[in-house]
């Protein structure tokens, strides 16, 4: 039986906050926090509940028409819940930390007011059930993050902004024109019905091949693949949650989803490979880990690097799914969950050190171990995950991307992994060298660029405490990965209907 009220509820908790928080007096926190807080936690049991219903056969679609032939479609499938999974859980802590982060700067009520927004936008990508729906909440999401990236007011932040709209706009009209295209050609394109494309037989190979190329330009904007990824290290400027929000949760992981929607559940993983289409998004994503990789050793300062290191990490994703066979369809979506969980913690990490020390540059960071030892022990999980070190997910990313490049009988793939891995080492392990093993104004050389002492422990707890809640899980996710309902069990859900006839 389906259940439309659950998908529209989810939308609901963060949408129908949005004017409430916007009609609130900006000295009005308390009540501005509990709302956050309390649209956060909702999300979070509503997903959980569709993630136990999906298990024991209960569907879940709304939809009605907008004009004819035109549906607003959700209908809720293991890949959606996925990934609104991951943005509901990663939401509440960077509600959390966000609050914390924002404690005594101006303009918190349009910060909260576009943080909902951006978050509505998210799940209604996630949620959604034909291309239509996701592209409403794919350009949504576009306008309702453009205020958090300029969000300090000040030019650079203006320009950044200005840079992330040119590309994302442009990349929203891009994918807007191969959705009008396959919607001329098959009418309302339903995420799942790959028969739609693959019945239109060979004649219209050469076609949807170049819709397909089309589509993967617009998508691959937001999921920052080279040369389409400039826009994502200007958008540093932006405080600490919102880095975050565009690297862990929302920005780069909907152009990412977008990609896997593409491949599976729109041209479907047989017709892709057909077209030769999976060889090309190997390569692409190949050209993307190698290059994030290199720009991000070259960078001086902390939050640059991570965005870099989002350049590569990222392109795991698309590179699993370029692999033909179940490991390589596990690897990417998996690495979707574990990249966020990683990712997360460590803007989290730079945002402790910015705030609580000044520190910006690596080089500032000597002996910050010992000062902030939570925040660094935190940085180190992520760090290593991120190289795919046991026992932390990003090794268990890493496992099943070479499976997968065995069983797609591509053995080079597994050479750009090992090259990957060494290039992750060469700029996250001096970091971690800083932190734990030079010398540092505790010592009495020098002093840190602009102490604070936010709170009674190494840093406030708002700050402290989702980054060391995500850290956890991104052990967990590796510890506990063969348990139910972990990662690594739902990727294994959705690859198991992806490949099933």
């Amino acid at each position: 039986m389906s259940q439309a009220w659950l998908p529209l509820a989810t939308l609901a908790t963060s949408l129908l906050v949005v004017p409430l928080i916007f009609a609130l007096p900006e000295r009005a926190w308390r009540m501005r926090t509990a709302l956050n807080l309390s649209a956060a936690l909702l999300k979070v049991v509503l997903v959980a509940l569709m993630v136990w219903g999906l298990y024991q056969g209960e569907s879940y679609r709304f939809s009605f028409t907008v004009v004819q032939g035109v549906t607003f479609l959700f209908q809720v499938d293991a890949l959606g819940l996925m990934f609104a999974g991951l943005s509901s859980l990663l939401w509440l802590a960077t509600t959390v930390y966000a609050i914390g982060y924002l404690e005594d700067s101006p303009n918190r009520k349009r910060f909260f007011g576009f943080f909902s927004l951006c978050v509505a936008s998210t799940i209604g990508i996630a949620l959604a059930g034909n291309l239509f729906t996701f592209l409403l909440f794919y350009e949504l999401l576009t306008l309702s993050t453009y205020p958090l990236v300029v969000h300090r007011g000040h030019a650079k932040a203006l320009d950044a902004g200005t840079t992330y709209l040119r590309y994302t706009l442009t990349g929203g009209l891009v994918v807007l024109l191969g959705v009008v295209a396959l919607h001329v050609m098959v009418g309302d394109v339903t995420f799942g019905e790959r028969e739609m494309l693959a019945d239109l037989g060979p004649e219209a190979h050469g076609l949807l091949t170049v819709l397909f190329l089309i589509l993967l330009l617009g998508l691959g904007v937001k999921a920052a693949l080279v040369p389409l990824h400039g826009w994502l290290p200007r958008a540093m400027v932006a405080p600490a949650p919102v880095s975050a929000l565009l690297h862990a949760v929302a920005v780069v992981k909907a152009g990412a989803f977008g990609i896997v929607r593409l491949v599976y559940d729109v041209y479907g993983i047989g017709l892709t490979y057909q077209l030769g289409l999976l060889t090309l998004l190997a390569v692409i994503a190949t050209i993307t880990i190698l290059y994030g990789s290199m720009r991000a050793l070259a960078q001086q300062e902390l939050k640059p690097r991570l965005a870099f290191s989002t350049v590569s990490q990222v392109s795991y994703i698309v590179l699993g799914i370029s692999l033909f066979g179940p490991f390589g369809t596990i690897a990417g979506l998996v690495h979707l969950m574990h990249q966020g969980l990683m990712k997360v913690t460590l803007f989290y990490c730079a945002g402790n050190y910015a705030e609580e020390l000044g520190i910006h540059r690596i080089d500032q960071l000597n002996g910050a171990g010992r000062r902030m030892p939570l925040t660094s022990i935190a940085f180190t999980v992520g760090a290593l995950g991120m190289i795919g070190l046991p026992p932390v997910a990003g090794f268990i990313s890493k496992w099943y991307l070479g499976m997968g490049a065995v069983q797609a009988n591509m053995p080079w793939v597994i050479l750009v992994l090992v090259a990957s891995s060494l290039l992750n080492a060469a700029y996250f392990l001096p970091i971690l060298y800083r932190l734990w093993f030079r010398p540092g104004p505790a010592h009495g050389v020098g002093e840190w660029p602009q102490e604070r002492r936010l709170g009674r422990f190494e840093t406030s707890g708002w700050l402290l405490w989702p980054t060391v809640s995500t850290a956890v899980l991104s052990i967990l996710a590796g510890l506990l990965a063969g348990l139910p309902f972990s990662p690594l069990d739902l990727a294994t859900f959705v690859t198991a209907e992806e490949y099933t006839p």
